[in-house]
């Protein structure tokens, strides 16, 4: 496993963590105590903020860019940890899917 996935192995495993042992003091225990709908919203902001920076150029767009996505990335990892799924399951589904065309992989589920 290279450093990038060990590093998302381990936010996951906090985000478990606090699932299973919510601190009072938690960003991450205040999101789980929304549940779906409070997850969701944060969800789809840092969606809003990532399209933006994409937006934006040079040196500084790049950087906003890199900082909106792990928002993003850490609110999906954090509806996944409330729903119990493992990123490494999302790992399986993307294995299942690497070399398969998009288009035969979508054709594949409406049959």
């Amino acid at each position: 496993m290279n450093t990038a996935n060990q590093l998302l192995h381990q936010l996951m495993a906090v985000i478990e963590d606090r699932r299973q042992n919510p601190p009072e003091k938690s960003y991450t225990t205040k999101l789980f105590n929304g549940g779906n709908e409070l997850i969701g919203k944060k969800i789809i902001e840092e969606a809003e903020e990532v399209v933006e920076a994409a937006d934006e150029s040079g040196q500084e767009g790049r950087e906003h860019l890199i900082y909106e996505a792990a928002d993003l990335l850490y609110h999906l990892m954090v509806l996944l940890g409330h729903q119990e799924i493992h990123i490494s399951e999302i790992e399986t589904e993307l294995g299942r899917r690497f070399g398969v065309s998009g288009i035969d992989e979508k054709a594949s589920r409406s049959s």
